[in-house]
């Protein structure tokens, strides 16, 4: 009696592995390159510096005054192309240190322009 319970209960975890088989998933892996890393880091140091500055509270209170709401603004930079991320985060680099506000509130301006020359928003209605 007791051997039969045994077998069954053999027979029945087999069937489980068995029919789990089939849901099995083969993972693939690549390697990275030195060069692809390193781009992946200066697009993720380049969208925390512009996201820092749009969240900055003069640059958040331009936003709101224009109606945008400065969380979304941010998200928003993270899917600006790697181009689109170089030359905002060229232009901010290149500001002067007393004039910052000026030229964030400038650059954001242009992200606003391009977000809304692309469709995504409609700050100027038609």
């Amino acid at each position: 009696m007791r051997r039969m319970s045994v077998l069954r209960s053999t027979a029945a975890l087999i069937s489980v592995c068995m029919i789990s088989l089939g849901f099995a998933q083969v993972a693939q892996a690549g390697i990275i390159g030195t060069q692809a890393a390193a781009a992946s880091a200066d697009r993720a140091a380049r969208v925390e510096a512009i996201q820092g500055a749009i969240l900055s509270d003069q640059v958040s209170d331009q936003l709101v005054a224009l109606g945008v709401d400065p969380a979304w603004a941010a998200e928003r930079v993270s899917s600006m192309t790697d181009q689109e991320l170089a030359r905002l985060s060229d232009n901010m680099e290149q500001m002067p240190a007393g004039a910052g506000v000026v030229y964030i509130v400038g650059a954001v301006f242009i992200v606003l322009i391009i977000l809304e020359l692309t469709g995504v928003i409609d700050i100027f209605k038609k």
